[in-house]
């Protein structure tokens, strides 16, 4: 099966400072638990050129700046249409 969304976390050290460790942590969580593994690409990258507005979060096209973990599960339920 191909992967048909890309997640992509910003890993720079700016952006890992703010909590995207937990992040990263929450969305293999999310994927997991909906069972979204095969359908999303999920990748880091070393710096989105964003650091004032970290943690960043990309999903296919879409960015999603200042990242936490209380709104991490609104984006992505939002985004894939997942109800809790």
């Amino acid at each position: 099966m191909q992967n048909e969304h890309t997640i992509t976390i910003c890993l720079g050290s700016s952006c890992f400072a703010r909590g995207n460790k937990e992040i990263l942590n929450i969305v293999k969580r999310f994927l997991s638990v909906h069972e979204l593994e095969e359908l999303v690409f999920f990748r880091g990258e070393l710096c989105s050129g964003n650091c004032e507005n970290g943690p960043i979060l990309k999903i296919d096209n879409a960015m999603y700046s200042q990242v936490n973990s209380n709104n991490v599960f609104q984006i992505l339920n939002e985004y894939f249409n997942v109800n809790h």
